[in-house]
């Protein structure tokens, strides 16, 4: 199953897809875009060129686990965008995925702009490859 994972961002959204067997998320793309009202024909764009059977959403918790305004605008762009993909959204919790998107952007000595324009994208590899470790995990226990 191929499956993409969106990072969302206020003027950047970050894209990640996996292989056909589950194993490796790999960043795809970054959105530029500020409208709310048009990232999610962008983002379904996206899913159509990846042929994208699943969507992992990431979910921007607290820290203490509960959900504020940008959980409940993910949650809002996650149903907005199963309605115009018809494709199934899960959410994912995306806690400290941009700490380590950082953190893998200093070892690989990516400054400056590069570094922006990559970080949304970097992240939402993160966020896959997450979701993409849980579900293996589920797998072999059932």
């Amino acid at each position: 199953m191929i499956i993409m994972s969106v990072d969302l961002g206020k003027a950047r959204t970050g894209i990640a897809v996996c292989d056909k067997m589950e194993f490796l998320a790999s960043p795809y793309k970054v959105i530029f875009e500020k409208s709310p009202q048009k990232l999610p024909e962008k983002v379904a764009e996206a899913a159509k060129e990846t042929k994208a059977d699943l969507i992992v959403v990431g979910l921007p918790k607290n820290m203490d686990g509960t959900e504020g305004e940008s959980a409940q605008n993910a949650r809002a762009f996650a149903k907005k965008l199963t309605e115009i993909t018809g494709i199934e959204t899960v959410m994912q919790d995306e806690r400290g995925t941009t700490i380590t998107a950082h953190n893998f952007l200093n070892n690989t000595n990516t400054r400056g702009k590069k570094r922006k324009n990559v970080v949304d994208e970097v992240a939402a590899t993160i966020i896959l490859q997450d979701y993409l470790d849980k579900r293996a995990i589920n797998k072999n226990n059932n």
